[in-house]
């Protein structure tokens, strides 16, 4: 990333810049390789060989296989696509959802709609360490059940809920397990079949590679998983995700997934090491606290809340330092984060909690510097 760049950059839970090795990647399919996949010519034909390359670098990288992958838009449409599919689906089976309080607004918006349908949701809460108790998943389930919808790692707090567990429980239940994995794929190691994931959604621009490109998940092995389409118009992406392609962003995907797979250890350690040196000073500031788990949590960020500060404020007498005091998406929303609520946190001290969230970019002489001004400003 140039360092001439004028914001020291902490949001890379809202979005990441893309890797170098990414652009490049794609590059090519912006100009000359343009050919639509879906031509029966040799010219489509080899832009289709390389969509099934990019499709078995990210089935690899959380070890599926590659039909059980559908390119998408984004996690929101992956989700929306997850969700209304299972509903649809599955309605003669029982019309009975379970998700948390404090999953993305895209599961929680979307569930409302299926609520407006007929459907019954159940919003399981959290402790206040962000977690959801398994004994009240287990007494939630139904036999009407047919979908456990549950977020792999929290975007605001970076929370990781016990994912093999739930979706142990859901199955015993005879139901679907889903997660919204988009703050977890390219962070932590995932697989597919060892955690009984039967659908999960991910986005391409929270991990390195460029915005308007994602993946869903769809079992078809063990416990098969049945969709009904939400967009029709060509049966593209087994009938599941009509319209053409977008050849660069998959491409983009797959290497971003590639160098994930090579990497992501590594950066792990490092990132690891500077959210810890910040998060160290910040607690240093008089009656500041994090939010969520400390032991069990990704390791990219510290949400941390200093009481009596507006942090609405203080972000913005930051003028080159880019955080963010909730999620990107409701970011114009003047309300605190419903996350943090359903943690008990109160009103007050959700509007005073600023999220930090480190990519492979930042280096240490950033957060000293993020250290100094807010020490100042504080």
């Amino acid at each position: 990333m140039n360092q001439t760049h004028r914001y020291i950059y902490l949001d890379y839970n809202s979005t990441t810049p893309i890797d170098p090795r990414v652009l490049e990647a794609m590059l090519p399919f912006l100009q000359d390789n343009f050919a639509n996949p879906s031509s029966t010519h040799n010219f489509g034909q080899s832009i289709n060989e390389k969509v099934n390359q990019a499709r078995k670098q990210i089935a690899d990288f959380i070890n599926a296989e590659s039909n059980e992958l559908i390119f998408t838009s984004g996690a929101t449409e992956a989700i929306n696509i997850a969700l209304k599919g299972v509903a649809e689906n599955y309605s003669n089976n029982g019309k009975h959802i379970i998700t948390v309080s404090t999953e993305h607004y895209a599961v929680l918006d979307t569930c409302k709609h299926l609520e407006s349908r007929g459907y019954e949701v159940t919003y399981l809460s959290v402790s206040k360490e962000g977690l959801i108790e398994l004994n009240k998943l287990k007494k939630s389930l139904r036999a009407d059940t047919i979908l456990v919808c549950v977020m792999y790692v929290n975007n605001e707090t970076g929370v990781i809920q016990p994912i093999k567990d739930i979706a142990s429980l859901a199955h015993e239940a005879g139901a679907i397990f889903m997660t919204d994995a988009t703050q977890a794929v390219g962070k932590i190691e995932i697989d597919v079949d060892a955690l009984g994931i039967d659908l999960l959604c991910m986005s391409g621009h929270k991990m390195y590679a460029p915005k308007g490109v994602g993946a869903l998940y769809v079992r078809q092995h063990m416990n098969r998983v049945k969709l009904s389409a939400l967009i029709h118009g060509g049966g593209h992406e087994k009938g599941l995700r009509a319209g053409t392609l977008n050849i660069p962003g998959i491409v983009a995907l797959g290497k971003a997934c590639e160098l994930s797979q090579q990497e992501m250890k590594q950066d792990a350690k490092r990132i690891s090491a500077l959210r810890n040196e910040l998060e160290k000073k910040l607690l240093k500031i008089p009656g500041s606290f994090v939010n969520g788990s400390r032991e069990k949590r990704i390791f990219n960020v510290s949400n941390i809340c200093f009481p009596g500060v507006n942090a609405d404020v203080l972000i913005g007498r930051m003028k080159n330092v880019a955080v963010s005091n909730g999620s990107a998406c409701t970011a114009a929303v003047v309300e605190p984060s419903h996350v943090l609520v359903s943690m008990g946190l109160s009103d007050d001290d959700a509007f005073a909690s600023i999220r930090f969230s480190l990519g492979k970019f930042n280096v240490e002489n950033e957060v000293k510097e993020v250290l100094k001004i807010i020490s100042e400003l504080i």
